[in-house]
């Protein structure tokens, strides 16, 4: 059975019963280069335990099982169990972990499945939880990289450079974390259905260390949401929607910190946001 072929799939998901939903953000894969350079992208071999979150009926998951020493694919849909016990029978090194993983203790199940393995994500997320979940596996701190295909738009989000309109919160949030490369783009004809935009592969190896010195992470984020409230507004009016501190001394902070008093939050780079969050802590 070809699991990215279109008669191939109908088949399948005929035999059991199965219709797609929308509300899951379910897009099958129906070329099969797309898994196979997925999964070659993220760099499983037998030291590695991948973990795969929404495989589908399991395109991607075949191509992780065959390099990876064990792959755990957790899915929501109890309609796609059957599916995936069929299509995933040849390989012994695949559990499958049934349920939310938004929901789930990712640590607890990376020690748990993982065991004397290094642990990574590998995975086609659906669109309508990819950022929720890829902050969540970022603060997990579990992970040693995280290879995800995700929208086009989302992708060069947490890839942005200061100062472009794809920059935002969500990028400093992936940056501090880990080191983002955008690898290469997946038209929307590579699935079935078909989605109304162009996805892309991204492969962020986490880092060892935060890029930047805080004195507290809360506050760093607390900085960043605050830098990014009001985007057309100056910094400095920005920053009192997160800090009860007068604008004077919003001011103040800001031009010791080394920034123009008219700069927008959009302009910070990780290293700027890093500074200024220390200075307003200390400010408080």
């Amino acid at each position: 059975m070809n699991l990215c072929d279109r008669n191939d799939i109908q088949a399948l998901l005929s035999r059991h019963g199965f219709r797609f939903s929308k509300s899951m953000g379910q897009n099958f894969l129906i070329e099969d280069w797309v898994p196979r350079d997925i999964a070659d992208a993220c760099g499983a071999d037998e030291g590695t335990g991948v973990l795969e979150i929404g495989p589908g009926i399991g395109p991607l998951t075949a191509e992780l099982a065959k390099r990876a020493g064990k792959v755990a694919s957790v899915e929501l849909d109890k309609r796609l169990y059957g599916v995936l016990a069929e299509t995933m029978a040849p390989f012994d090194n695949f559990t499958l972990i049934p349920g939310d993983a938004m929901e789930m203790d990712l640590p607890a199940l990376v020690a748990e499945h993982f065991p004397g393995l290094r642990p990574i994500l590998c995975a086609n997320l659906p669109y309508n939880i990819t950022t929720p979940v890829l902050t969540k596996c970022v603060e997990s701190r579990c992970f040693e990289s995280l290879t995800v295909l995700i929208q086009k738009e989302v992708a060069q989000r947490i890839c942005a450079a200061p100062g472009t309109a794809d920059y935002g919160a969500f990028t400093l949030l992936m940056q501090y974390y880990t080191e983002p490369r955008l690898l290469f783009t997946v038209p929307n004809t590579c699935f079935l259905p078909a989605p109304k935009v162009t996805s892309a592969v991204i492969h962020c190896p986490v880092r060892k260390a935060p890029p930047v010195e805080v004195a507290s992470e809360s506050a760093l984020w607390r900085t960043v949401r605050a830098g990014f409230a009001l985007r057309r507004k100056t910094l400095v009016n920005s920053l009192q929607t997160g800090y009860q501190l007068p604008k004077e001394r919003l001011s103040e902070i800001v031009a010791a910190c080394g920034l123009e008093p008219t700069v927008r939050g959009e302009r910070l780079s990780l290293q700027d946001y890093a500074r200024l969050a220390n200075a307003l802590t200390a400010a408080e």
